[in-house]
């Protein structure tokens, strides 16, 4: 027998507190596939399942470069858009290390400008 009635958007519960635990190959791979226009203050989260609005996420990318790089902490989804497929996430709490990587990224040069100039 089913329960609930209307939209069943009611019906589907999920945690209030999720891990997202990812490795990446590059920091590359990292900004272009899955994590896109990051900032010191959240990022956009690309995903087919986004997690709803308000739920507290336990954040740990792992970008194996030459040296790994961990960027933990914990976030808050803000936001879910359809179009792109995906979530804002507003960072709540970051170790120190994050911070610096997330200045790190933020500085860097953009690989599509580099490959887009050409040579």
């Amino acid at each position: 027998m089913k329960t609930g009635g209307g939209s069943g958007r009611k019906s589907v519960l999920r945690p209030k507190r999720v891990d997202i635990n990812v490795e990446f190959d590059s920091i590359d791979r990292f900004i272009n596939e899955y994590v896109s226009n990051i900032s010191r203050s959240g990022a956009f989260i690309r995903t087919r399942d986004p997690w709803p609005v308000g739920t507290r996420l336990r954040l740990r990318f792992t970008i194996m470069a030459e040296d790994p790089e961990i960027l933990e902490g914990v976030g808050e989804v803000v936001r879910v858009s359809d179009r792109p497929r995906g979530m804002g996430v507003a960072f709540v709490e970051l170790t120190e290390h994050s911070h610096q990587l997330i200045a790190k990224l933020l500085t860097r040069p953009s690989t599509r400008r580099a490959e887009a100039g050409g040579e």
